[in-house]
């Protein structure tokens, strides 16, 4: 006779899981797609004007950012096979570099707004005004992409903290690794979403 007080078995569908998963980056790649179709429209339109607005951003920290999150994509990689294999504290400290690879993301992005917003590039205001109307497109496209994919960034690293909590609970394993690997792919469309932009906003020509 089965113990009456044995744990009940919790049913896990990884399958759908997974599809879930892939659901949702379907729409995060719609929302961009759409932006990136529009900023293909103003490009057409405003050829000369999106080449200046280009040669005034930082191709430095661009690239510097690209390296970034491509090292970041591997890490997180990584610390898949690492969960899997067993090998917690090795997923921890790849996570651990994942989500400080996101903190310097941002960091070098704050510098370079900042250094927008120090000439007066802000959006809405007096001087984005007075620029040409096709730089002032460039930038209102800059902002709010790049401030969106930022947003992104954001909720991405905080995904991977909770994830790292819940493999230090013991709720994320290498036999129950879903969580993580979701996290993963979340955190792979949005370094591929930055390899778009970098090319797109710093390097036109």
């Amino acid at each position: 006779m089965a113990d009456a007080h044995a744990a009940p078995m919790v049913h896990k569908d990884y399958h759908a899981s997974k599809m879930g998963m892939w659901l949702f980056l379907f729409t995060e790649i719609l929302l961009f797609g759409g932006l990136f179709l529009l900023y293909a429209s103003y490009r057409s339109k405003y050829p000369q004007a999106f080449h200046a607005g280009g040669q005034t951003l930082d191709v430095f920290i661009g690239g510097l950012n690209t390296v970034v999150l491509i090292t970041s994509s591997l890490t997180v990689a990584l610390s898949i096979t690492a969960l899997r294999r067993g090998e917690l504290v090795r997923c921890l400290w790849l996570l651990a570099f994942t989500v400080a690879c996101a903190g310097a993301f941002m960091v070098n992005k704050t510098i370079e707004w900042s250094a927008k917003f120090h000439h007066g590039l802000i959006p809405g205001s007096e001087h984005m005004l007075q620029l040409p109307q096709g730089q002032s497109i460039f930038y209102g496209l800059y902002f709010a992409m790049t401030g969106l994919h930022g947003v992104h960034v954001v909720i991405g690293a905080s995904v991977l903290v909770w994830v790292m909590l819940l493999i230090k609970k013991g709720r994320v394993t290498g036999e129950d690794y879903v969580v993580l690997e979701n996290a993963g792919l979340y955190w792979h469309i949005v370094d591929l979403v930055w390899i778009y932009l970098f090319p797109l906003f710093y390097l036109i020509s």
